[in-house]
């Protein structure tokens, strides 16, 4: 069994990574730290595992009695963390901050669609963004056959718990309910690993992606909309993104219109394509939960160990 710790055990990704590591069968969830909640059960902050575990949030977490440590912390304290911390020798780390998805200290990018090899021989793995990845999702086989054209334009919109579980003026229920905003337009931090994901794949792509991101008045979901130009009708288009994701147990190209309620509470990302006059609309949706966060950290983590890349990962949508 793969022995598995977290930190930051409180919010919403680390609620779903417990279900997740707990109902997986070649895990043993041994710890989850928070400091704030030491001694309590589990189930008390994360409601949805009530019945399932008696585990109390722990205040130590000593890192030499596991195997795989996911940090699920606000960004900015992964890096925090090392530098109190010592790593030991065959520890594995999965962050699902942004602090190194810039692979700097020897971070490897944790989007499996691109980076499987790399993530299966990798110590260290830094789970993409949610909106990265369903962006980058509906994007990448177009920048790995050289065909991005001009500028692309994105317009994406995420469930409240994209916010995170820490309330504030934009998450209360009688704001959100009922009610679209921008947040962020041109400017979102995601753009950074997007591009580079991108210019990596086609390095005369140079002319960026106009982004707008939109709060969404539902809890958790991303559905992101991409246009750019293209010479490929549809029929091209689907052939080359069927191709691509021919071996990704997650990405799925459909002939129909894809929707949320196909992919929430599950690790998958739904794509359409479409073309028409010389423009092609991209739709990918996704749970920015799961293959958002939590879901893809799982999948990185088979992969590490060489199972198999949906171990633990076969969730059925909510879609009634």
């Amino acid at each position: 069994m793969i022995k598995a710790g977290i930190i930051g055990g409180a919010g919403y990704t680390a609620g779903e990574l417990v279900r997740l590591l707990h109902n997986h069968p070649e895990v043993s969830l041994e710890w989850v730290h928070s400091s704030s909640n030491a001694g309590r059960p589990l189930c008390e902050v994360h409601s949805g595992i009530a019945g399932d575990t008696d585990m109390l949030f722990a205040d130590t977490h000593p890192l030499q009695g596991i195997d795989v440590l996911f940090l699920c912390s606000g960004h900015g304290a992964s890096a925090s963390f090392w530098q109190q911390n010592e790593m030991p020798r065959g520890l594995r780390v999965i962050d699902l901050a942004q602090d190194f998805r810039d692979e700097s200290c020897g971070y490897v990018y944790g989007l499996p669609e691109i980076n499987r090899p790399r993530i299966a021989e990798a110590r260290k793995v830094a789970n993409p963004g949610c909106f990265a990845t369903a962006i980058q999702l509906a994007l990448l086989p177009l920048a790995a056959a050289g065909c991005l054209e001009g500028r692309v334009h994105t317009t994406g919109i995420t469930g409240s718990t994209g916010a995170g579980v820490k309330p504030s003026v934009t998450t209360h229920f009688s704001w959100r309910d009922n009610n679209l905003s921008v947040y962020k337009p041109f400017t979102h931090q995601h753009l950074a690993e997007i591009g580079a994901t991108l210019r990596h794949l086609q390095p005369s792509w140079s002319e960026g992606i106009s982004f707008i991101p939109v709060r969404g008045d539902f809890p958790r979901g991303i559905f992101c909309a991409t246009t750019l130009r293209t010479a490929l009708d549809t029929g091209e288009l689907t052939r080359m993104y069927s191709d691509f994701y021919s071996e990704s147990p997650f990405t799925h190209v459909c002939r129909t219109d894809v929707d949320l309620k196909q992919v929430v509470n599950t690790n998958k990302c739904l794509l359409s394509v479409t073309s028409r006059n010389g423009e092609a609309l991209v739709i990918s949706v996704i749970d920015n939960l799961l293959k958002g966060a939590s879901g893809q950290a799982v999948e990185n983590m088979n992969l590490m160990f060489g199972l198999p890349e949906d171990c633990g990962l076969r969730l059925k949508a909510s879609a009634f």
